[in-house]
């Protein structure tokens, strides 16, 4: 890990959901010049229920990056926890998120999301910055084959996060509307002046391929000088990618982006079983980093400190 005196890296980690928490869990461990970028298509749930009320970001998916960056003290730990608890019962507030809540409120007084995001950063003395990908809350619209069981080979165009998180049948294409959306400013500096760039792991369709369809985004990402270090998933998921191999996932991100260049993917072994992994990373300029990252035991997750020495060895620290 870093050195005590040694200069830290800039990280700037991509994503959304589970997957991005993990990896910033992960991170905080080797350095705290740390930035989150974080999906907003989310629809459902507490963050849907906030989104349609009120017209805001879903802000589900910051919460989750904001605890996952909260120190280690006794204080930040609560914090975290209080941010992350639910409202029980079925009145008007059941099932929202503490911490949705707060960010929603701190929204509605300042005016800016992400003057909104820092100050609840500061309150939770979170170990680096979290920010929407885009000030304006987007859809995820998908085509997917086999959507409809009563048609299983036509193209069914299946609307909203959520619905496409749980549509069954294959996925060809994916997209946001509105088309081309702005980017936050601060994201895409973020990019531009970072050491290392991390995207993934997640749900391939719905919190890893949306950055790469913000043009601003995706402009950052191939001109930034930053190392670029994909984290490839534990397995395949059983809605988005069921039955996907990890070549096909490298070829999806193709597909959405073809100007990706990669320097690193990081895999575990039980999902580096494939034939045509080296080189489809090779199409797109990377190696293979292929290590144990799951927890220990064995439950599809990835296990914090085992992937923080990944990225400590990856970035020499």
């Amino acid at each position: 890990m870093t050195e005590a005196g040694a200069a830290q890296p800039r990280v700037t980690a991509l994503g959304g959901g589970h997957g991005l928490a993990a990896s910033l869990s992960a991170l905080r461990r080797i350095t705290n010049r740390l930035t989150a970028i974080v999906t907003v298509a989310d629809d459902g749930g507490s963050s849907g229920r906030l989104r349609s009320e009120f017209g805001i970001l879903p802000p589900g998916d910051l919460r989750m990056a904001l605890a996952a960056l909260c120190g280690d003290a006794d204080i930040e730990r609560t914090w975290a926890q209080v941010l992350q608890s639910r409202f029980a019962g079925e009145g008007p507030l059941g099932g929202h998120a503490i911490g949705n809540l707060l960010i929603a409120g701190l929204w509605q007084q300042m005016g800016d999301p992400v003057a909104g995001l820092d100050m609840v950063a500061a309150l939770l003395r979170v170990q680096g910055r979290v920010l929407p990908m885009s000030a304006v809350p987007l859809v995820i619209e998908a085509d997917v084959i086999g959507a409809d069981p009563s048609r299983p080979d036509e193209l069914v165009r299946v609307v909203g996060q959520e619905a496409v998180a749980l549509a069954t049948g294959m996925i060809s294409d994916v997209r946001l509307t509105p088309s081309g959306p702005p980017a936050v400013s601060e994201a895409v500096t973020a990019i531009l002046e970072a050491d290392y760039v991390v995207l993934g792991p997640g749900s391939w369709y719905s919190s890893v391929i949306p950055h790469l369809l913000v043009p601003e985004l995706a402009q950052a990402i191939i001109r930034t000088p930053a190392r670029r270090i994909l984290t490839m998933n534990l397995t395949t998921t059983k809605d988005e990618t069921d039955g996907y191999t990890a070549s096909r996932h490298l070829e999806v991100l193709a597909q959405h982006m073809p100007a990706l260049r990669l320097n690193t993917v990081v895999v575990d072994p039980s999902f580096a079983n494939d034939s045509h992994l080296a080189s489809y990373a090779a199409s797109l300029g990377a190696t293979i980093v292929q290590a144990d990252v799951r927890m220990r035991d064995g439950s599809p997750q990835h296990d914090p400190l085992k992937l923080a020495a990944v990225y400590a060895g990856i970035m020499h620290l």
